[in-house]
Formats: C-alpha cells, sequence, structure tokens
C-alpha cells in the first residue's frame, strides 16, 4: 500500500491514481510473481512523471531566476493558455494599466504611434500636403500647404479624392484614416491620385511625390487696427520659436504696439520652448518656471536675452485647452503683471515629462518632475481619484456652471501667492484668468435641431465649392434640400448656431488660414473682449 499511497501523491487527479490502484488489485495474491512487473510500471511511471513536471507544468526559463512574475505570467500564458493571444498586445496594456497608477501623462506610445508623436515635436512630417474631410461620401480636399507636395503636384481646395493609386475610396466604404495612410509614405516616393474637379466630367489624375511637410505652429498673425497684432499659437514644436520671432518682426513693421497672443487649444510641447517665448515679452535675467522631481534637483529656467517685445500692453488668452507649456508661458507673464489674461480657467498640467524610447522602438513618456511658476504656484489639477474622474473634470467645470460664472471655479490649493505687483494668485488646477469672459454655451451640443455637425460641414463646404463665397443668411435656401430642414422652423439660437457654423466652415474651405482667423475674430467674444481692453491702454 506504501508504493500505491507514493504514487497517487504524483497525479493532479485522484481520479487517474484510483484507476491505477484498480489496475494492480489482482496482484496480491501472489505479491513475488508480479513484484518483477511493478517496478517496471513504477519506473515507466517515474519517467512519464518527470517529464511532465519538468516539460509539462514547469516551463524552462533557461536558468534565468531573476525573472519577474510578469515575465513568468506572460510565458505560462504563451505556453499554456486555452486560446491564442496576441503577447504584444498584452504586454502593451498590462503596461498602460501599470502606468495609470501613476498619474495621467506617464504613458505608453506604441511604435507605430512613436513616429507622429515625435513628428508633432520636430513641427514636420513626410507626406502629400493636403487636408479633407469626407463630404457626402467623398474625401474633398479642404486645405492645401502651401508649397508642399500637393499644390506643387496642382492639387486644389475642392478636389474629390476618388482613386490612390488606382484603388477606388469614394464611398462609405472608406474612412478617412483608410484614406490617409493610403496617402501617408516615405518621403520621395509617389503617389497617383484619382481627382474629380468641380466643372470637369472626367477623372484627372495627379503624380504627387511625397515630401517633407512642415506642421505651422502660427497659423494666423496679422494686424486687428493700426496698433494692436495678433497672433494665433496653436503648438509649442521647435519651429515655434522662429517662428513667433518672425511674425512679430513683421507686425511691428506694420506698426504693432498693443498685441493679442492666442494660447487657446494651445494643448502644450517642449518646455524649452515656452521659455525662450517668454523670453520675447520678459526682460533679461527672469525666472520663468523652475521643475522640481524625486531624482532631479530644482531647476531653474531665466530669460537670456533681449526680447521683441519686452514693452507695450500684452492679452493672453486662453481656454480649458490650454495646458502644460501654454501655462508655463501665461503663468510667467501673469506672475510678472506683464500681460493681462483673457479666456477661462486653463487645464491644469503641471507635471513635466521625459520620453525615451525602448529597445522595441517604442516609447515610454515619463512623469520625472512638476513645474512651478515664478511665485511658486503648481497648476496640476488633482489626479488621485483615477484616470476616469480626472478625465471627466473638463466636463464638471461645465456641469458646475464654471464657463458661465467666474465665481464658481475652485482650485484645490488655498495658498496665497503674489505676483510682482502683489496681486493674489492661486494654484492647484490651471491659470484663472484676470479677465473672466463667459462662453457663449449656445453653441454647445452636437446637433441642431437634429443636424449632425457631420452633415453641416459636408453642406458649408460643398457650399464653398460650387459658389465660392462665404455663406451668409440669405443662402439658407440654397442649402436647405441638403440640410433638409426649414430655416424658418428653427428658434432664435439654433439659427445663430447654424449660421455661424455655415459661415466659418465655408470661410475656412475659401480663405487661407491668416484669413479665415481674421474673419472669425470678428464675432469672438475673446477677441474682443481683448480689443477692449488693449484700446484703453
Amino acid at each position: 500500500m506504501g508504493i500505491i499511497f507514493y504514487l497517487k501523491d504524483f497525479f493532479s487527479s485522484n481520479d487517474v491514481a484510483d484507476n491505477f490502484i484498480v489496475s494492480l488489485y489482482p496482484m496480491k495474491g501472489n505479491i513475488k510473481i508480479w513484484m518483477p512487473v511493478l517496478l517496471a510500471v513504477v519506473l515507466v511511471m517515474g519517467i512519464q512523471m518527470g517529464l511532465l513536471l519538468s516539460g509539462g507544468d514547469k516551463i524552462s526559463f533557461g536558468g534565468d531566476k531573476n525573472l519577474s512574475s510578469m515575465d513568468e505570467v506572460l510565458a505560462y500564458v504563451a505556453a499554456k493558455y486555452v486560446d491564442t493571444v496576441n503577447l504584444a498586445s498584452l504586454k502593451q496594456k498590462g503596461i498602460e494599466a501599470l502606468l495609470l497608477q501613476l498619474d495621467p501623462h506617464s504613458i505608453f506610445i506604441s511604435n507605430e504611434k512613436l513616429l507622429e508623436v515625435n513628428q508633432q515635436i520636430h513641427g514636420s512630417f513626410e507626406g502629400v500636403g493636403i487636408e479633407f474631410s469626407s463630404l457626402f461620401d467623398t474625401a474633398t480636399v479642404v486645405n492645401v500647404i502651401q508649397g508642399g507636395p500637393s499644390s506643387q503636384a496642382g492639387i486644389k481646395k475642392g478636389d474629390k479624392i476618388v482613386s490612390v493609386n488606382d484603388i477606388l475610396v469614394a464611398g462609405k466604404v472608406y474612412s478617412e484614416d483608410s484614406i490617409k495612410s493610403k496617402l501617408k509614405g516615405v518621403g520621395g516616393t509617389k503617389v497617383k491620385v484619382g481627382i474629380k474637379r468641380l466643372g470637369t466630367n472626367e477623372l484627372k489624375y495627379f503624380t504627387i511625390i511625397r515630401g517633407k511637410i512642415q506642421v505651422a505652429s502660427v497659423t494666423a498673425s496679422y494686424m486687428i487696427n493700426n496698433e494692436i497684432g495678433y497672433i494665433r499659437l496653436e503648438r509649442f514644436s521647435e519651429t515655434s520659436e522662429d517662428e513667433l520671432h518672425s511674425s512679430l518682426n513683421k507686425l511691428k513693421e506694420a506698426g504693432m504696439k498693443k498685441l493679442i497672443l492666442d494660447l487657446r487649444g494651445n494643448g502644450g510641447g517642449v518646455l524649452d520652448v515656452s521659455v525662450n517665448i517668454a523670453d520675447e515679452f520678459l526682460s533679461e535675467k527672469k525666472l520663468v518656471v523652475y521643475t522640481v522631481g524625486r531624482v532631479y534637483p530644482k531647476k531653474e529656467y531665466y530669460t537670456g536675452k533681449s526680447g521683441l517685445f519686452e514693452k507695450g500692453a500684452l492679452c493672453l488668452l486662453i481656454d480649458d485647452g490650454s495646458a502644460s507649456a501654454s501655462e508655463i508661458l501665461a503663468g510667467a507673464l501673469q506672475d510678472y503683471d506683464r500681460a493681462t489674461i483673457v479666456g477661462r480657467r486653463s487645464f491644469g498640467k503641471g507635471l513635466v515629462q521625459e520620453q525615451y524610447t525602448l529597445s522595441d522602438s517604442s516609447g515610454l513618456r515619463l512623469t520625472i518632475a512638476r513645474y512651478f511658476t515664478p511665485s511658486g504656484r503648481s497648476i496640476q489639477k488633482p489626479y488621485k481619484e483615477g484616470a476616469e474622474s480626472y478625465n471627466h473634470e473638463m466636463l464638471n467645470r461645465y456641469g458646475k456652471g464654471e464657463l458661465t460664472n467666474k465665481d464658481s471655479i475652485k482650485l484645490t490649493d488655498t495658498t496665497k501667492y503674489y505676483t510682482e505687483s502683489g496681486r493674489v494668485v492661486y494654484g492647484g488646477g490651471g491659470i484663472v484668468p484676470d479677465v473672466f469672459v463667459v462662453l457663449d454655451t449656445s453653441f454647445f451640443g452636437s446637433s441642431i435641431a437634429g443636424l449632425s455637425l457631420e452633415l453641416i460641414q459636408a453642406s458649408a463646404y460643398q457650399f464653398a465649392i460650387n459658389y465660392s463665397r462665404v455663406f451668409t443668411e440669405s443662402d439658407v435656401k440654397l442649402i436647405e434640400p441638403t440640410l433638409k430642414i426649414s430655416f424658418s422652423n428653427l428658434n432664435g439660437v439654433q439659427k445663430k448656431q447654424l449660421l455661424y457654423n455655415l459661415s466659418n466652415l465655408s470661410a475656412r474651405m475659401l480663405k487661407d488660414e491668416n484669413e479665415y482667423f481674421r474673419f472669425q475674430n470678428n464675432t469672438d467674444n475673446d477677441v474682443l473682449k481683448a480689443v477692449e481692453l488693449l484700446n484703453k491702454k
């Protein structure tokens, strides 16, 4: 019986062991006769169980005893899991889940996305240089980058993209992302595009040689009146400083004495670039920002040269889309009382990331420090409640009435900080503007009387293509069949929103970016408030 119990201990299923016991039961009559057979069976079973334990239940790790539990788990999943799994995807999800335990801005970047991320930092990418939108199931060119590959090949706004490399791409089956992937490619390579142009019946074919496309940081720069200039800065990339410097020079030559710098919707970028741009507006040896990390000592960033606009009245426009480097610039100019901050509370990102390229060419963007404005403010909003709460914070601002009432703004840091002139400012949730402008909430919502924004956009662009003019109220009847509504049946707010969207979209189609923003700013409440303030200075 001792041998039988010994064998039973090696099986994971008692059923298997019990069956083995039954098969040996007849030997009880003559143990001497059955002993050789028993020993042979024991020997064979011992060999089989040894193989089972070494090659079946256990996985060899090549003698490496320092593997993490995660590596071991993945090895077992790869070898034993009931279904086939994509280990690379599983690893990525595991890393993403791990980083979510840290903060919302420490992220993993797949190798497919890393190139795109780096292009944003460098301010350029390789492609064909067009922007298109799907209008009534056909991709239609709404912007052509001047001097880019498509512009040189002869592509124009309003052209409909029917085929790419002789592959039909018109129709619902092709998404914008699918068409983009066909147009993208390495610089110097060619792509053949079939175009349907207004006024022509046959397709026109263009061969575009892909090339380097410069992504503008300054998307608008013009004089509002004889004294006030306007510059819209949409990102902080490696080219931003030079672009801003050039724009300031041109506006000064045009007589600029006062400036509106628009950072609304600017999600940030390179920290050093924000410091260099602050240098254009602050005198030398001014602290712009400082950073502190667990393993990184305090590092201070100062202005170091004479700027182009250190004197003269300045208004800085911000909103809830202004983040990171935008907030560094806004915070510094506010702390020194150099600019009047106009608009609504900024995003609230006060964490500094460093980007690392991993061995498989993927990337890790890891938070390594916090940054502080010259007065000592950290403007990072809370994130300890988790990613979902953090991501819904912007929506909560609207729900709490913050966009229409400055008094509803609640920051988490109650410490009083002081600007250079002694004004009290606070941290813990973004930059609060000096002059609050109520957001026109009549423009909120994804539809107007059941109309999707996509349909409105398509109608506006198609109108601009057909009539070559900016949409006005008198043009409503022309597109009512397309929209399938009666304008007279809309209420006042709906009419206002529809006309605003249609006129701005058609203006974008017909004008370049600079002229488009000039047109849009004529009715922009933030810009109008800034002009009002500057006219008094």
